[in-house]
């Protein structure tokens, strides 16, 4: 029993979607899975390149 607390205490519910309902969520993850992709389609190239290297300063920016 005190090792599920502990674990309930660290880990925390196994499942994030818990008490959230049901239809929203489908509809969050619709948008989600599809959006990078979409917003990549409709780049050039050139926006695209830029776009990722403006990612990638933000992520080395952030490393100390």
């Amino acid at each position: 029993m005190a090792a599920s607390i502990v674990s309930e205490a660290t880990i925390g519910p196994q499942d994030p979607d818990a008490g959230k309902n049901p239809a929203a969520v489908a509809l969050g993850r619709l948008g989600g899975k599809k959006g990078g992709k979409a917003r990549a389609a409709r780049m050039t190239a050139e926006e695209r390149s830029e776009s990722a290297r403006r990612a990638a300063a933000a992520r080395w920016s952030r490393r100390s």
